[in-house]
């Protein structure tokens, strides 16, 4: 393939990782921009991968990652350093970039807020204002909106604690439905328009499971999957966030991130279900019970 054909990687975690094996496999060059050259750096060459040391907040390493670049995938762990990495990537990409598509995974919280909005966690605001830059910036942008993720520890570590030892998914999720998405799934979107991005700049896109699920639903679809009986335990928030999340010692942006999540699932805020999975790869997005059955082992231990 051409240089121009080049796809660069800013965010080579679960859903970027993951795209980069579908872009290999499908023989497109792949950058990956890594903050460290450590063992997860090697393992990224060993999947077909260009690396390069940089860091989204520094313009000079990101204007050098982009050279010859066709287009790009922007990502990054939950961080409060999120909308200033926008800034200086859409800022960067102006200036010196010449893509077809800036690809940005963002948030489907997004989609229900607006400019002076302030349920949301702060997290969930980088991501709305980051937005707003990126479109500012005049790059051709797509934006990815995921849901909550199925990959997501509230869905795979905590149950795999608490369905061994008492049968019962253990959340403060209340009485709330969701449509939890599996990170293969936004791969795959994301993927798909990075290898064709013709017709796509401008685009959002809302990424869910097929349907949505209150918790006893998604404990009976633990059930079915696991071939044991599963039931959901609902606990008071603050009672959940004092015995279980703040024994993780996570950073407060973080938690202060998850039990934000938390409470808008209460406030059933992520009841929404999209088509946009099938519509752009023609194949559905992976039910939960599907997505659980295939973890047999994590959560039976």
């Amino acid at each position: 393939m051409a240089s121009s054909d080049l796809v660069l990687i800013t965010g080579a975690g679960g859903v970027g990782r993951n795209v980069l094996e579908r872009l290999r496999a499908h023989d497109v060059p792949v950058r990956v921009m890594v903050r460290r050259d450590d063992e997860r750096a090697a393992q990224l060459r060993a999947l077909g991968a260009q690396v390069v040391l940089g860091d989204l907040t520094r313009p000079e390493t990101v204007e050098a990652a982009l050279r010859g670049v066709r287009s790009m995938y922007f990502a990054m762990p939950v961080s409060p350093d999120h909308l200033l990495a926008a800034t200086v990537v859409a800022s960067v990409a102006r200036e010196y970039g010449e893509l077809d598509a800036l690809v940005g995974l963002s948030q489907m919280t997004v989609s229900q807020m607006t400019a002076t909005s302030v349920g949301e966690s702060h997290q969930q605001r980088l991501h709305w204002l980051a937005e707003q830059v990126l479109d500012w910036s005049g790059v051709p942008v797509v934006h990815v909106r995921p849901t909550s993720f199925l990959d997501n520890p509230l869905f795979t570590a905590l149950p795999a604690r608490t369905i061994p030892a008492s049968g019962a998914l253990v959340l403060p999720f209340g009485s709330g439905r969701t449509s939890p998405i599996a990170v293969d799934d936004v791969a795959r979107v994301v993927a798909t328009v990075l290898r064709d991005p013709a017709g796509h700049a401008g685009n959002v896109y809302e990424l869910t499971g097929p349907r949505t699920v209150d918790m006893h639903e998604m404990a009976e679809a633990f059930t079915r999957a696991l071939g044991r009986q599963v039931s959901y335990v609902d606990v008071p928030l603050e009672q959940w966030r004092e015995e279980v999340l703040s024994t993780v010692g996570l950073p407060a942006h973080i938690e202060q991130h998850i039990v934000t999540m938390c409470r808008l699932h209460q406030e059933n805020r992520y009841d929404r279900t999209s088509g946009d999975v099938e519509r752009l790869t023609g194949v559905p997005a992976r039910s939960i019970e599907d997505f659980v059955a295939a973890r047999k082992d994590l959560y039976l231990g």
